[in-house]
Parts: C-alpha cells; sequence; structure tokens
C-alpha cells in the first residue's frame, strides 16, 4: 500500500501527514461555510467567491480570463458564472477600449451589497484565531506563507499576490524586506495578497 496522509497509522508517525489532514479539515470548513452564504443568497459558490474578488480588487483584474487564472478554473466555467450574475443584475460589463474582444467587470449597486455581505462567510474560521498567542499566529503565517509559494512554484495553485513572488521583496539573514516600503517587515507584516504586487 502506498503512504497517504490518510492512512491513520501512517498519518501517526508523521507532523507533515497531520498537517496535511488538518489543513483538508479546515478547507472543508470554508466549503461548508461558502455553501452556507450560497443558499442564503441563491448563488453558487464560485459567483460568491467571484463577487467578493471584485470587490477588493483593481479593475485590471476584474476580467474573465484573470479570474479562471485566480480561481484555477477555464475561461467558459468562469464565463458561465458572469453571464448568470449579469443576468440577476449584481456585476455589469465595460469595454475594454483598448481591445474589444475584452471587458472589464464592475458590480452594481445590488452586486456590492451582495459582496459585503458574504464577504463576511469566512468569520467562524477567523474568529478561534484570536485565542492564539502573537507567537503562534506568526508561526502559522509564515508556514502558510511558505507551503503557498512552494505549491504556486510546483504549479498546483496559480495566481499569488504574497511578499515572497513579488519582485519588490528580499530575504537575507536580516530578514525580510520591501523595497517598494523600504522597509525592514516583521513577519506580521508579510502580505498574502497584495494591492501593490509585482511579479518577479
Amino acid at each position: 500500500m502506498r503512504v497517504s496522509p490518510f492512512n491513520i497509522q501512517q498519518q501517526a508517525e508523521s507532523t507533515e501527514r497531520k498537517i496535511v489532514v488538518a489543513l483538508e479539515r479546515i478547507a472543508t470548513a470554508f466549503r461548508v461555510l461558502l455553501w452556507q452564504e450560497s443558499k442564503e443568497t441563491a448563488l453558487s459558490p464560485i459567483q460568491i467567491q467571484i463577487l467578493i474578488f471584485l470587490l477588493f480588487h483593481s479593475s485590471e483584474k476584474c476580467k474573465v480570463s484573470y479570474l479562471a487564472q485566480e480561481f484555477n478554473m477555464t475561461k467558459a466555467t468562469i464565463s458561465d458564472s458572469v453571464k448568470i450574475l449579469l443576468e440577476k443584475k449584481l456585476i455589469k460589463k465595460t469595454d475594454d477600449l483598448a481591445d474589444t474582444r475584452s471587458y472589464t467587470i464592475e458590480l452594481t449597486h445590488a452586486g456590492k451589497k451582495t459582496a459585503e455581505k458574504s464577504s463576511n462567510f469566512a468569520f467562524a474560521i477567523e474568529k478561534p484565531l484570536t485565542s492564539l498567542t502573537n507567537e503562534q499566529k506568526e508561526t502559522m503565517l509564515s508556514g502558510l506563507l511558505t507551503l503557498i509559494h512552494q505549491l504556486n512554484k510546483a504549479g498546483i495553485i496559480t495566481i499569488q499576490r504574497m511578499c515572497f513572488t513579488c519582485a519588490h521583496y528580499q530575504n537575507s539573514k536580516a530578514g525580510h524586506y520591501c523595497t517598494l516600503l523600504q522597509s525592514r517587515l516583521v513577519a506580521n507584516e508579510l502580505r498574502v495578497d497584495c494591492p501593490e504586487h509585482t511579479l518577479a
């Protein structure tokens, strides 16, 4: 039998396998919370995620091609969701003057209200983190950022706007440094999603 993190005996022998299973449990919690939100809004989970993304990201990222990369889905799948959101009048299209085949997606007033409400769907996961010490949170953040970076490098997850993949980020024995801010960064200042991110 192959080694698996879901094999209880093999899992007990490895910290890495226990972490994998713990992350899988947390991923399940996200899915449950997102499905609960989708029932309340009569939208699919990906439609909710699109609305939340549009609420917090700049217009150049609000295109079907970028969303497909962001959510690791085909353009056709994202286009289907966009079509439904247009029909529900939660978004609108603005033609790209430089490229007639492209358009930017914007939230309507109703879409913004829905996105603002739905953006709190993961609060149940955030709340228990407040009971951790600052040191525990910083260790967790550092470990998760490293894991995400490695998964990104392996091509398992796509677009990342985190410090570790940014042209402005430097790491040395002295620690983390942002050349854009011209400042050293302590662990809790590292970004998972930075609006000034420039791909290295």
